[in-house]
């Protein structure tokens, strides 16, 4: 049996995920709204990417709320 002398902490989650708060998510949600559908289109395929699951770790919650965004205009447009 092994026995540590230093005990395990949780990763501090504020300083490693950076997110988005509401009022950033509407601004965000505002700019996207004035571009055409093409760049919307392109910010959302550059968001994806940027969102796919890698060996080392995964995305960041704002790079996720960045994809959401851009979706949620594209599905509004949709209908």
């Amino acid at each position: 049996m092994l026995e540590s002398l230093v005990m395990a902490r949780r990763p501090d989650i504020k300083r490693q995920e950076e997110f988005m708060s509401r009022e950033d998510l509407e601004a965000l949600g505002r700019s996207l709204a004035l571009l055409s559908p093409s760049a919307v289109r392109d910010f959302y395929e550059r968001a994806y990417q940027r969102c796919r699951i890698s060996d080392m770790d995964f995305p960041s919650a704002r790079t996720i709320q960045e994809l959401v965004q851009a979706w949620k205009l594209l599905r509004k447009w949709r209908r």
